[in-house]
């Protein structure tokens, strides 16, 4: 499987491909920038973003492992409110 496939972590940490990201769209926001480099900024956006989604479903996981194994490590009577 290759680098930041579904079992692997992506290559960059979530915090350096999210402010990259803020940055490629504030540049293409701004306008002004050539077609074809508008084009790379695209491509390097849609990079960033599929990153980031990695990262975050990545964590929706263990978030949601963590929750199944509260849930089904603990009987009834074990069960205390939050408070």
């Amino acid at each position: 499987m290759s680098p930041g496939g579904p079992t692997e972590p992506p290559e960059i940490p979530y915090e350096q491909a999210r402010d990259e990201l803020v940055t490629v769209v504030q540049r293409l926001e701004s306008g002004g920038v050539p077609l074809d480099e508008s084009l790379k900024l695209w491509e390097r956006g849609e990079e960033l973003a599929a990153i980031c989604q990695r990262w975050l479903d990545g964590a929706r996981a263990r978030v949601d492992a963590a929750r199944r194994a509260r849930t089904e490590g603990a009987s009834p009577d074990d069960a205390t409110p939050d408070d």
